[in-house]
């Protein structure tokens, strides 16, 4: 029997705000399903007073069918509001998603950006004693995450809980004061948040095995697509989760077409680990304009000599440009640069920046004056 996760224990006091930290499949998902009460514990209890709000998966506790101003009056019901209570806040939320325009459209018709945004409005406004957010708000654009996290910090001075996941470092740093490190299931780190971030990052370059993401037969299903494997290759195609600033990273995305699939795209996007973005690509022009239902495997290669020396994070994820979400943007692998910092130079020096590219320097004599003048 595989335990998700196991022997983890700690409190989290009124009005405290938690990050969550941890490697891909370290069981932080897991445990909020267990603290929301998503998921039955198999051993061992869990004990939350008053009442909880949780943002885990875009559409959770959306009924597709129904329209987004039903929907609020649902989700609120669901987490124990009263209808005179949504009512209060009903123009708060809408205002805050921004969807004034397809109020009364039914969600099956949302794409994943504004199903985020209406769950994120209702979970964060109603004012719940613990708010329980995994890291959903990669689904967002740049400012409506700002915005976000702008609610979240609103939420804890408030005095209410929060538990945080995200990889997104700088975040968890900015609304936290504390943090715990999950790794295997098993509770590694509690401590100040800094610390908690400082043995997270050892522990990425610490563990080759990160390099890679495997999904099983069974894959992560999404609209009409199994992701089964993400993948970082070196030039003779081991597996690696720490690179040389000169080597290349090679990118295997596996994946299985369920139905016949036109027009979609895979997109990477490389951030560090406090979630500065050092760049986003796509192979849209290296795929077949139709996919017939099959297995398929994605790659690409990041030339040697761009990244500077830090850890990274790989986000992935498929769409149909000015169409629909497939799979939404999500962390799967992240990989450390090394000796990095200092191209062109002589000198032993670790320069700033995310990217550390080779320049083409040349220098031109104009005019040559005699030594002996």
């Amino acid at each position: 029997m595989h335990w998700a996760i196991r022997g983890v224990s700690f409190e989290v006091r009124a009005g405290e705000v938690l990050g969550i930290i941890g490697h891909n499949g370290a069981g932080k998902s897991t445990l909020l399903k267990l603290l929301s009460r998503i998921t039955e514990p198999t051993e061992g209890e869990v004990a939350i007073t008053g009442r909880v709000g949780s943002l885990l998966e875009v559409g959770t506790g959306f009924h597709p069918e129904l329209s987004g101003r039903e929907n609020v009056y649902l989700n609120g019901a669901i987490l124990g509001m009263k209808r005179a209570e949504i009512a209060r806040k009903f123009d708060e939320i809408v205002a805050f998603a921004g969807l004034e325009k397809f109020l009364d459209t039914a969600v099956k018709y949302y794409s994943s950006g504004m199903y985020m945004r209406l769950a994120f409005a209702v979970a964060a406004h109603l004012e719940p004693d613990t708010l329980i957010i995994d890291e959903v708000l990669a689904v967002g654009d740049a400012a409506f995450q700002k915005k976000c996290l702008g609610k979240m910090g609103d939420v804890a001075r408030q005095g209410r809980t929060v538990l945080f996941v995200s990889h997104n470092l700088g975040a968890i740093r900015s609304l936290c004061s504390r943090g715990i490190v999950l790794q295997e299931g098993a509770l590694t780190f509690d401590g100040p948040v800094d610390a908690a971030i400082s043995t997270y990052l050892a522990g990425l370059t610490a563990h080759e095995e990160e390099g890679q993401a495997d999904f099983g037969a069974e894959g992560l299903l999404f609209d009409g697509l199994r992701l089964l494997a993400v993948r970082l290759r070196d030039d003779a195609g081991q597996v690696r989760a720490l690179f040389d600033a000169a080597d290349a990273v090679r990118l295997d995305v596996e994946y299985e077409v369920l139905a016949p699939l036109r027009g979609a795209r895979a997109v990477l996007r490389v951030t560090t680990v406090e979630g500065e973005i050092a760049f986003q690509s796509t192979d849209h022009q290296a795929r077949a304009d139709e996919q017939a239902p099959g297995r398929y495997v994605t790659r690409c290669a990041i030339r040697g000599g761009l990244l500077n020396r830090r850890v990274y994070v790989v986000e992935l994820g498929f769409e149909i440009p000015a169409g629909r979400t497939i799979a939404p943007m999500r962390s799967y692998v992240s990989f450390g640069v090394a000796g990095g910092g200092n191209h062109g130079s002589t000198f032993l020096e670790s320069w700033p920046g995310v990217v550390c590219p080779i320049v083409t320097w040349d220098t031109e004599v104009r005019v040559a004056h005699d030594a002996n003048e």
